[in-house]
C-alpha cells in the first residue's frame, strides 16, 4: 500500500509517497494559476513514477491552499494538522514549528505528539515567501541569489507592513543608488523580523523547527535563530513537512 500526500501552495505544490515507513518519492511542481491544473499535473507525474492515485493501493490526502482541487484525494485535510503531523513525525518530542510559505507563515505549538495551539500571520503577505519573491523580482535576481546578496550587504530598513508600499520603498532606495547586497539584507530582515515576531507570541518550549520552501536556506535560519535567541533546527525534508503528515495521516485513517 502506498499512501501520497499532496500540499498545494500559493506558490509551489509538494508531493510525498509513503511506501510503509519509507519515503518513496518527493517532488515539486509550481502551482499553476488553477489549482485543478496543478493536481491534474501532480496525478500525471504521480502515474509517471508508478502511483496510480485512482488504485486501491494508493491513498492519497489533500492539504493547503488548493487542496479542495484535489477530486482524487481520499480526504483533505488543513495546513495545520498536516504540519502540525509532519513536523512532529521529523522531530518527535514537544516544539515549536515555523513554516513560512508562500502566502502565509505559521507557528505551530506540538505537544505529546498533537497539535496544542496554533498561530497565523495577518493576510498581508509582508512576512512571507512571496514578498521575498516581489522583492527578488524587482532587484532582477531569483531567491538564492537574493540571500547571497544578503549575506555581504548592511541591512536598509524597510518600516512598511504592506507589500505594495515595501516595494515602493525599495524603488526609492534604488533610485537614490542603494546597493543590491544592502537592499537585499534589507528585505530579507524584514520578513525575518515579522517572523521572529509572530513566533514570539508563543511560549517556545523544545526544539524551534523550521519547515517550508525557506527551511534550506542557512542565512535565513541563522538570521532567524539570532532574532528568537535560540537554535533553529531544520530537516532535509523540512520543505515537505505538510506532504509528509497528510502520507502519514493517510497511513492511519485511509486503511
Amino acid at each position: 500500500m502506498n499512501y501520497v500526500g499532496i500540499d498545494i501552495g500559493s506558490t509551489a505544490a509538494k508531493t510525498l509517497v509513503l511506501d510503509g515507513e519509507r519515503v518513496a518519492a518527493a517532488f515539486t511542481l509550481p502551482t499553476s494559476w488553477s489549482s485543478r491544473e496543478t493536481a491534474a499535473r501532480i496525478k500525471a507525474k504521480l502515474l509517471e513514477l508508478g502511483f496510480d492515485v485512482e488504485s486501491r493501493t494508493v491513498k492519497t490526502i489533500a492539504t493547503g491552499y488548493g487542496r479542495v482541487a484535489v477530486d482524487y484525494a481520499d480526504k483533505v485535510l488543513t495546513e495545520i494538522t498536516c504540519h502540525g503531523r509532519g513536523g512532529s513525525y521529523l522531530f518527535p518530542e514537544d516544539c515549536v514549528i515555523i513554516d513560512v510559505g508562500g502566502q502565509d507563515t505559521k507557528v505551530i505549538t506540538v505537544e505529546n505528539g498533537a497539535v496544542a495551539r496554533f498561530l497565523m500571520n495577518d493576510k498581508c503577505s509582508a512576512g512571507t515567501g512571496k514578498f521575498l519573491e516581489i522583492m527578488a523580482n524587482r532587484l532582477e535576481v531569483d531567491l538564492d541569489e537574493l540571500f547571497l546578496l544578503a549575506q555581504s550587504g548592511t541591512p536598509i530598513p524597510i518600516s512598511s507592513m504592506c507589500t505594495v508600499f515595501a516595494e515602493s520603498e525599495v524603488i526609492s532606495q534604488i533610485g537614490v543608488g542603494k546597493s543590491k547586497p544592502d537592499l537585499a539584507a534589507g528585505i530579507v530582515e524584514s520578513v525575518v523580523t515579522r517572523v521572529a515576531l509572530l513566533a514570539q507570541r508563543h511560549d517556545i518550549r523544545g526544539k524551534c523547527i523550521l519547515t517550508g520552501g525557506l527551511s534550506h536556506i542557512p542565512y535565513f535560519r541563522e538570521r532567524l535563530a539570532s532574532k528568537l535567541q535560540r537554535e533553529i533546527y531544520t530537516h532535509e525534508l523540512g520543505k515537505y513537512a505538510g506532504a509528509l503528515g497528510a502520507a502519514l495521516i493517510a497511513a492511519e485513517k485511509c486503511n
